[in-house]
């Protein structure tokens, strides 16, 4: 009998728990939502709407207050640090991620390698109002290049680091040296989605390397791969020299020939 009265009262504090719960992350979804759409208006109504829910005793009040705004923290920490179109760190979040990273590799003794992507169909950086159509194509590439690097990097927020950096810039930090090859990265981007016939991505690639012998901050490794980046780039868009063919001296030129 005293069993049977235990779990009726658990139960019947976990059912209000429940519904504070449930009403606070929604109450913190429509803060950041009106918070990032700068409508003041909506958010002082559901900050009043905070105050005074009714049905509920001035301590249930209270703490569906406090777990709406940690929760609204929360979600306004994760969108600081988090690329919204292709779900990766921005720069922000990968610059802490990636240092906090390389620190325990210098503590472990253990090398880290940086690869450095260059997405060249996406650098231009505004959609273009008349060109509706292209801004599209642009946002659907960013996001098969964030699906891209979660898969090529699977242990991503445990033990690498994915980052879209800017426009068309994302870099990726592991300890696993076979994520890091780059024949095979290249190899992945001609086929992205496994089944699919999308086009291949189109990428540069460099990989560096973080010696916890000579350690460095990840800036400068990000400074030398995207160097690296340009300078093959650089070769790339080169012009290749014309070879002429030259006579050898003192042969007869082709005009002076007679056919047999």
């Amino acid at each position: 009998m005293e069993l049977a009265s235990v779990v009726q009262s658990t139960a019947a504090h976990s059912a209000p728990a429940a519904v504070w719960a449930a009403r606070s992350l929604e109450v913190a979804t429509q803060l950041r939502a009106a918070i990032m759409e700068g409508d003041d208006t909506r958010v002082a109504r559901l900050l009043s709407d905070l105050l005074r829910v009714r049905g509920l005793t001035k301590g249930q009040r209270v703490r569906l207050q406090s777990r709406a705004l940690m929760n609204l923290m929360h979600s306004l920490r994760s969108a600081a640090l988090n690329d919204e179109l292709t779900g990766l760190l921005n720069r922000r979040g990968f610059m802490q991620s990636a240092t906090r990273l390389l620190d325990l590799a210098l503590r472990d003794h253990q090398d880290v390698h940086l690869v450095y992507f260059r997405l060249s169909a996406a650098e231009s950086a505004r959609p273009v109002a008349a060109d509706h159509d292209a801004s599209i194509a642009r946002e659907v590439l960013l996001r098969r290049m964030g699906n891209f690097l979660r898969d090529l990097f699977p242990s991503y927020g445990v033990y690498e680091v994915l980052g879209r950096l800017s426009t068309g810039d994302f870099a990726a930090l592991t300890p696993i040296a076979e994520n890091a090859a780059r024949d095979t990265i290249m190899a992945r981007a001609g086929q992205p989605e496994s089944g699919a016939e999308a086009a291949a991505l189109p990428l540069q690639v460099a990989v560096v390397h973080f010696d916890p012998a000579s350690p460095v901050a990840i800036d400068e490794l990000l400074q030398e791969a995207c160097y690296e980046v340009l300078q093959a780039a650089a070769r790339e868009a080169a012009p290749r020299p014309t070879v002429v063919p030259i006579a050898s001296i003192g042969s007869a030129p082709r005009s002076d020939l007679t056919l047999a």
